[in-house]
């Protein structure tokens, strides 16, 4: 992703200018997470809460008869639909404050509608169906897994959203269970709600004024899983997200794979205010996330806190603009801006000389905060901005010094250049008031996009109560005690319990998430019941072995885990060494239909005995001395071994054979 146009490879450094402002990490305490301890985020007051999404595995969509689950490739599309989003007004006569932004951007919403997935209900041209029952039961059973209150009457309300992520311009939801928990190693954590609803288009492209989106995940059922801020450490947010998912997992209702699962982080620490991450792809990502934004958080403080010093009434601070051409540089500017259309503005910011070079998170500086705002609300595609505190300085000392003079700056100012279309500027140049006045109070509320690197980007202003309201279409819904009843007899066992099974029969912790998320535990333990084999042994079989073979081969459809327990079946109902499961595994899954007893031939093993193989190792002991001439005990192990190994798999472990070995042909 394309940053802002500062070259901030390198920002632990002193700021070279007539201000002597030190802009280190060290002024905010930055440490990277790896040394980052409890005591770190307990002197930041880190807070953080979870907003965990996952799709509900259902045919139907929530509120049409619209299969759910088929996705469109590329640009098979059969329709499009261009919309205009406008903000309206709540039931108390009040604007959302994201809806008023979202109409500053004068976005021309573009769906692409593909007739197998769509229906008239998704461009909102009829009226909803009645709320799918089989999703709507299995957002019963995961709130009752989360130990929530189901509640006795569903209400489905409208919550505003003018992204254009949904045609309607707003989602419909409804709170299912309110009020439960969930158990991590070392603590609890308390769940608000649970709520069903249906879930957003997929974005294709945002550029400029123009957003796409296809609208084949439009509508799918979606559970939203709220947690109360009570993780005060970036691995425990990472800890009961992942809780979260696996809890869902186990009811084997709901859809894996990319996007099925989406995760928004809300975090906030001792000064600062609920910042919202939006779609985490991966719970691995919400450490470093969480971590960065707490130190953004206190970067902006640090910066409110110097610039208060500097404006003695910051309400009447106030940027001061003029826009120039190509002309008025000597030595010209290194990009196209300022030619035809486009308008060229500088930009001076007093007293803000040394913010905008100023560390907020890694490779990102205070200058992104603007930049970011100018990208998403004005439309200025980046790089969208030079500025007089750049790294790596686009503009000469001449071109500086010029650009001051136009400006009639003060020795303290900061200086931009901006550029875009003659509204587009009119826009920036509010935002950069509105975002500069801002930074004067420390973190204003906003949901921020997050990336890969662990690091976010601005999306847009938080959200607030105003952009909810009662659905007129829908009428309340009446929960019985016999469907609560029902879901709660099929339950599956508490995530602590199985957790504690795992531990308890020494699996590696690296499968959990594996045989949690593929219901796999039952099928160990038939297998262990049936064999007697080591729990230890079968986990990892199933965790480790099964898994790289369906990453490794080709995926069969019709291939079922029950299988993989037949084939431990088999092998010790045959008085094989259960180590030949490994071996015979690849072939079973490549072919389901065939025989485990013309698979064990296609090995084409020559099983012997223990009792046939040990006879003949002091024979080849003494080969071994008379080719070798090496009385080395180590040399001597591994050539037997490779002599014995084609005949043992099957009948002896290798344990048993290097045992056999060490005995009779590795002793003094």
């Amino acid at each position: 992703m394309t940053r802002s146009t500062s070259d901030i490879s390198n920002i632990d450094r002193t700021f070279d200018g007539d201000v002597n402002y030190v802009t280190t990490r060290q002024q905010v305490g930055y440490v990277p997470r790896s040394e980052a301890d409890s005591d770190v985020y307990a002197r930041l007051g880190f807070k953080c809460g979870l907003e965990i999404h996952q799709q509900l595995l259902t045919e139907k969509k929530l509120f049409c008869h619209c299969p759910a689950g088929i996705y469109q490739k590329g640009n098979d599309f059969d329709a499009e639909v261009i919309r205009h989003m406008r903000p309206t007004l709540s039931e108390m006569g009040e604007y959302d404050g994201t809806a008023l932004m979202e109409k500053r951007t004068r976005k021309v919403i573009t769906y692409r509608l593909k007739n197998e997935t769509a229906c008239t209900y998704e461009v909102d041209d009829t009226p909803p169906f009645k709320i799918n029952r089989e999703a709507l039961g299995i957002a019963i059973e995961i709130s009752l897994l989360l130990g929530t209150n189901v509640v006795g009457e569903l209400h489905i309300t409208r919550k505003q959203y003018l992204d254009g992520s949904i045609p309607t311009g707003f989602q419909r939801t409804a709170i299912v269970g309110i009020e439960g928990e969930i158990s991590l190693r070392k603590k609890k954590v308390r769940i608000i709600q649970l709520s069903i609803e249906e879930d957003s288009c997929r974005e294709v492209a945002d550029v400029g004024h123009d957003r796409i989106y296809t609208t084949d995940r439009l509508g799918m059922p979606l559970i939203e899983m709220v947690t109360y801020p009570d993780m005060l450490t970036p691995d425990e947010s990472a800890e009961a997200g992942q809780m979260l998912r696996l809890g869902c997992r186990t009811t084997g209702h709901v859809r894996t794979g990319i996007g099925a699962g989406r995760q928004d982080v809300n975090v906030s620490i001792t000064g600062g205010t609920r910042i919202e991450i939006k779609g985490v792809s991966h719970i691995s990502w919400i450490p470093e996330l969480t971590h960065n934004e707490a130190f953004r958080q206190k970067s902006l403080l640090v910066i409110a806190d110097e610039l208060r010093k500097r404006v003695g009434n910051p309400s009447e601070w106030k940027l001061n603009w003029k826009d120039v051409s190509l002309d008025d540089f000597e030595h010209g500017l290194p990009f196209a801006a300022g030619t035809g259309k486009q308008r060229l503005t500088a930009v001076n910011l007093p007293e803000f000389k040394g913010m905008l070079s100023h560390f907020t998170q890694p490779g990102q500086t205070f200058v992104d905060e603007l930049s970011g705002r100018l990208k998403v609300i004005a439309c200025l595609e980046r790089p969208n901005v030079i500025h007089s505190e750049q790294t790596a300085q686009p503009l000469t000392a001449i071109d500086l010094g010029k650009l001051r003079e136009l400006l009639e700056a003060g020795d303290s100012d900061a200086q931009l250049l901006i550029w875009g279309e003659d509204r587009d500027i009119d826009t920036a140049l509010e935002i950069l008031q509105e975002r500069c006045e801002m930074a004067f109070e420390g973190v204003p509320n906003e949901t921020r996009k997050s990336l890969r690197d662990g690091t976010t980007l601005f999306e847009r202003v938080l959200p607030g109560p105003d952009r909810m309201y009662p659905d007129t279409d829908s009428a309340p819904l009446s929960i019985s005690d016999e469907l609560i009843e029902e879901k709660r007899k099929g339950l599956p066992a508490p995530l602590t319990e199985l957790l504690e099974k795992l531990r308890g029969w020494n699996i590696p912790e690296d499968t959990y998430y594996y045989l949690l998320t593929r219901s796999l535990l039952p099928l160990i333990e038939q297998t262990i019941d049936h064999t007697d084999w080591p729990a230890s042994f079968v986990g990892t079989l199933f965790g480790h072995t099964y898994k790289g073979i369906r990453r490794r081969h080709a995926r069969q459809a019709d291939f079922s885990h029950d299988r993989v327990v037949d084939l431990c079946k088999f092998v010790h109902d045959q008085g094989l060494d259960k180590g030949l499961v490994k071996r015979l595994l690849p072939g079973v899954y490549e072919n389901p239909q065939a025989s485990f007893e013309s698979l064990l031939g296609d090995l084409d093993l020559e099983l012997k005995s223990r009792e046939e193989l040990c006879p003949e190792i002091p024979e080849l002991s003494r080969r071994f001395d008379e080719v070798k001439k090496n009385d080395n005990n180590g040399a001597r192990m591994r050539w037997i071994m490779g002599q014995l190994r084609k005949f043992a798999p099957g009948k002896v472990s290798l344990k048993e054979l290097v045992e056999c070995v060490e005995k009779e042909a590795c002793h003094e």
